[in-house]
């Protein structure tokens, strides 16, 4: 831990040591929420009153194990009632608090509201944003605007969250946030990441979790914290089924198809989820640079017109199997796939002038691709739960293979203004990569007496990848090895974690603190050839990671929450990244690897005050030693994109969230942030030292037009803004739906339509390139038109959640 740190955590103990030493010690009424079958009902809502004139004290939902407790209570006569969707409400007799003392109930037991079920849950409506101690839930399904949409289009307009065109992802104006699907990584490079995002329908998501500053339990990695996109998981007795399929017109048509099935019967759970798609998009990028020579006159410039037109299809499965082997232990098996192929002809137009601005010469690229993700991954978990008081043990065991590559065919032709052609060069590659992963992770809760619960864990994961890259020239239909270019990569790394953490409740205050230790151990192997020799580097380093939490209730009734927090996070190198092969786009633009990538380190500090999560203020600060980033420099003419470490990123960011209700058919979600991204570091050019304010906004309005009619307006929008060479133009999005139930309230129809004004449109300036400057501008295919229908059937009583599975976390974030 640095230095710096520990004033804060000293400060943060002596606040703690005070405030608990002030506090009054009050009564207290505690109890457990069950449901008909002696499950903790996570999440119901427990209301304290005063039993004369029914005056609300206070409001808590249920811990994960059930429980509630209401502290600090004068002596009096209070009612307590339970509230939860699905069940009937539940009401108790007289509570009576005398001389101050801890009144501890017996479970609540919540009955099922039977047919009323069906009502109920087809009527109400969740929040669309939800706040908790340590993160900031999003329900996918609360805006009719995500029909017909993908996973990245999701995360697109979720609060805080930028996408950029070529599917990069951004949080609170930080890049490195690691992306997990039901808590586990998703294994993949940005480039794959972002394929396998476009091909989940969000027809198959529940819930997107937003965490800045995630708690011990979680891997370190990610600077920019974790995203966690949790799918739908039916937990409804019997044989229950969720069908949806939609068409979409933009500038291609595509088409989206799912289903959801769950069946189960006494001790198992089966389990399925399906999705198929078939897509084609359209993009137009074009860059123009100019060049200068060591005066600063300019020499010439060149103006790049790409086009894009990806044509694919993606299968997603996910199945698997629960087995109750009693009310206390659970086994469970897990099987996911993915298949992704597409075809591409992306031609780019480079035209060539003068310093004078007269047309030089003009190059033709005709770059066609074929491409292919395949992943599979297998997960075995086991849960035991002890006793009813929430101490329990998990383990996970996880092997996932990625199999991908690329085949593609460039061919350059050069011609003069006057149409002479004056070379001709062909070039083909084949790029395979195989990535295998073996993790395994045990957890332990264990609550203390005084509403306290330690947790504590293991993890140990091997990660292998082989990637190769085969250049060929081809002259009069010959192909040769180009040994300049052509390589092959192995890459292996062992991680191995700990960690422990801690809360407890004193009254109003809350404190969480955790630390995480994480030992990395990775070997990279860049295999020669004929001309090449061969090279290697090694990496071994272990690093600490506390967390802490601190929260007080401003009020009783803990309407007036104050939360103060501070988390270290690592972020490491794609695997792909330490690669220094090259990948040609044009004959003016390659990407490369880096092996020289060394690992980011960032410093999260938060404060944040929140009122019945119906309004919450936050103002944060970070800072990133050896910031990663995609970084350009120039070689003759060419213009090579690599990952680099800048230097280091300092943001400062203040944000405000709120939801509201101006009248009972119109329901308001806004969310608004400014911050401040400053990079500073030595570079290609010398130091960078570069800040931009930036203003982004996302807001939503839904309208309950009837029983079965409903509509939304939705939008983001966000202000220019620095990344580290980059500098982007404002840009934003408009989007509406409507939505009709239909069939008994057991379907609907939905139409979405995206980016209506067709705004979205990512655009800046490249800085800091030594005797040059380049501007890029993007035309993407986002204004589409979407026609979806869904249907639900099945049985309504509910059963024990699954519980969410896997113990691969950051590994899968950073394949190939």
């Amino acid at each position: 831990m640095k230095l710096k740190q520990v004033p804060f955590l000293t400060l943060f103990a002596l606040l703690l040591f005070n405030f608990t030493n002030a506090q009054t010690v009050g009564g207290k009424i505690s109890g457990s929420v069950l449901d008909d079958v002696k499950k903790p009902l996570d999440g119901a809502t427990v209301i304290l009153l005063v039993a004369k004139d029914s005056t609300v004290v206070g409001t808590q939902l249920a811990n994960r194990d059930g429980s509630f407790a209401f502290e600090n209570l004068k002596d009096n006569t209070y009612l307590v009632k339970v509230t939860y969707i699905g069940y009937k409400n539940y009401r108790s007799g007289n509570v009576v608090v005398s001389q101050q003392k801890p009144v501890s109930l017996p479970a609540f037991v919540l009955s099922s509201a039977g047919k009323t079920l069906k009502e109920v849950s087809v009527t109400a409506q969740k929040s669309y944003i939800q706040q908790k101690i340590d993160r900031t839930v999003v329900n996918v399904g609360a805006l009719i605007s995500n029909t017909g949409a993908n996973a990245l289009e999701v995360l697109e307009k979720t609060p805080g969250v930028q996408v950029d065109a070529d599917g990069n992802i951004t949080f609170k104006g930080k890049s490195g946030v690691l992306v997990m699907i039901d808590d586990k990584p998703t294994y993949l490079s940005a480039a794959n990441l972002a394929t396998y995002l476009r091909s989940l329908p969000s027809s198959s998501l529940d819930q997107i979790e937003l965490m800045d500053n995630p708690p011990a339990k979680y891997d370190a990695a990610g600077n920019a914290g974790v995203i966690n996109i949790k799918t739908k998981k039916n937990t409804i007795r019997g044989f229950n089924a969720v069908v949806s399929a939609d068409y979409a017109q933009g500038f291609y048509g595509r088409t989206n198809e799912s289903i959801n099935l769950n069946y189960r019967v006494d001790k198992v759970n089966l389990f399925a989820n399906l999705a198929y798609n078939e897509q084609k998009t359209f993009r137009r990028l074009e860059i123009d640079r100019d060049y200068f020579d060591a005066n600063g006159d300019l020499t010439s410039s060149l103006k790049d017109i790409s086009y894009f037109r990806p044509k694919g299809n993606n299968t997603n499965i996910k199945a698997g199997m629960d087995y109750y082997v009693s009310p206390k232990t659970t086994w469970g098996v897990v099987f996911t796939g993915t298949i992704s192929h597409d075809h591409d002809s992306s031609p780019v137009y480079s035209l060539l002038y003068d310093k004078n601005g007269g047309l030089d010469s003009t190059i033709n690229t005709l770059n066609t691709s074929k491409n292919k993700f395949n992943s599979g991954g297998v997960n075995l978990n086991y849960t035991h739960k002890y006793d009813s008081t929430g101490r329990a043990l998990t383990f996970d065991l996880d092997y996932i293979r990625d199999v991908s590559g690329s085949n593609q065919m460039f061919v350059n032709n050069t011609f003069l203004p006057d149409g002479t052609l004056t070379n001709s060069r062909t070039l083909n590659d084949n790029l395979p990569a195989t990535t295998n992963i073996y993790s395994a992770k045990a957890d332990y809760s264990h609550p203390l007496k005084g509403k306290s619960k330690l947790e504590a864990g293991v993890k140990s994961s091997y990660v292998n990848t082989d990637n190769a890259a085969n250049y060929f020239n081809v002259i009069d239909g010959v192909s040769t090895i180009d040994y300049n270019n052509t390589n092959r990569f192995l890459y292996k790394e062992n991680l191995n974690a700990a960690y422990v953490n801690f809360n407890k409740n004193f009254g109003r205050f809350s404190l969480q603190t955790g630390l995480r230790v994480e030992n990395t151990n990775g070997n990279g192997h860049q295999l020669g050839n004929a001309q090449k020799a061969d090279s290697s580097f090694i990496n071994h380093y272990t690093n600490l990671f506390p967390t802490a939490y601190f929260s007080y209730n401003l009020d009783t009734a803990g309407h007036n929450v104050l939360v103060l927090s501070y988390g270290r996070r690592i972020g490491r190198p794609n695997y792909g990244s330490l690669n220094p092969f090259t990948f040609f786009v044009d004959e003016f633009t390659y990407f490369s690897g880096n092996p020289f990538l060394k690992p980011q380190f960032t410093d999260n500090y938060k404060l944040a005050y929140s009122f019945r999560s119906l309004f919450t203020v936050a103002v944060a600060y970070n800072h990133t030693a050896d910031v990663q980033g995609e970084t350009i420099h120039k070689s003759g003419n060419i213009f090579i994109s690599t990952q680099g470490n800048i230097g280091q990123q300092k943001t400062l960011d203040f944000s405000v969230n709120t939801n509201f209700q101006p009248t009972k058919w119109w329901s308001v979600n806004l969310y608004a942030e400014v911050y401040k991204n400053t990079y500073q570091g030595a570079f290609y050019t010398g130091y960078l030292n570069q800040s931009k304010y930036t203003f982004s906004t996302n807001g939503n309005n839904q309208f309950s037009l009837s029983k079965t009619w409903s509509a939304e307006l939705s939008g983001f929008f966000n202000t220019s803004g620095t990344y580290g060479q980059f500098v982007s133009i404002p840009t934003g999005m408009l989007d509406a739906a409507i939505q009709k139930k239909i069939l008994n309230n057991k379907g609907s129809i939905k139409l979405n339509v995206r980016d209506i004004l067709h705004s979205f449109s990512p655009s800046g300036t490249i800085t800091n390139i030594v005797d040059a400057t380049a501007t890029y501008h993007n035309f993407i295919d986002t204004r589409v038109a979407t026609l979806a229908f869904t249907y639900s059937f099945g049985k309504s009583t509910n059963t024990p959640q699954k519980r969410e599975t896997g113990g691969a976390d950051s590994e899968q974030g950073r394949a190939h």
